[in-house]
Parts: C-alpha cells; sequence; structure tokens
C-alpha cells in the first residue's frame, strides 16, 4: 500500500471543516473527520478509485465525501491529498489558483 500525505492548503481545507463543524455538530465533525481517514486509506490503497478530474488538473482525481470532494494526485510511491473542499464551490477557480507539484 501507498503512504498518503496531505498538502498544506488540504491541512487548511480540513481547518476551515472542522471549525464550521465545532459551530453547528461536533458529533458530525468526528464523523467526518473518521470517513476522511478512512477515505484517505482506500485512496492509498487503490489510487485510481476516484474520478479523473483532467478537466482541471491533468493529474488530479476525486472521491467524494459527504458534499465535499477529496482531491488528489498519485505519484510513484505516493499519494498527495491537495484538497478538500465543497462540491458546490467553483472548482474550475481553485485549481486555476494551484501551483504543479
Amino acid at each position: 500500500m501507498m503512504k498518503y500525505f496531505i498538502a498544506k492548503e488540504a491541512s487548511q481545507d480540513l481547518d476551515e471543516i472542522l471549525d464550521y463543524f465545532l459551530v453547528r455538530n461536533v458529533n458530525a465533525g468526528e464523523r467526518f473527520i473518521r470517513e476522511f481517514n478512512k477515505k484517505s486509506q482506500n485512496i492509498a490503497q487503490f489510487p485510481n478509485i476516484g474520478r479523473s478530474y483532467a478537466k482541471l488538473d491533468p493529474k488530479t482525481r476525486g472521491i467524494p465525501l459527504d458534499g465535499y470532494i477529496i482531491f488528489y494526485r498519485v505519484f510513484e510511491d505516493s499519494v498527495v491529498i491537495v484538497r478538500v473542499v465543497s462540491g458546490y464551490r467553483d472548482l474550475e477557480s481553485i485549481f486555476a489558483d494551484m501551483d504543479d507539484e
């Protein structure tokens, strides 16, 4: 199984999501993190399970999680989670701002 890493931007996304849950529903936030961890492990084990988002970025794949999308890139020996954003956001503008890794 590959290792997975969380990019700085994805970590910031998770902080914002957890801040939202902290105000509204702590249990839902805990559930979200548990599911995020499970999905991240699944991505590391089966890196091509997610949908291709080549339209946004040629190297990016994504997998849904409770209205959010975990975006990641597969490398030779690892997976990097690059963003975790709401599926309702303007995804094209988010990826237009990202630097290529």
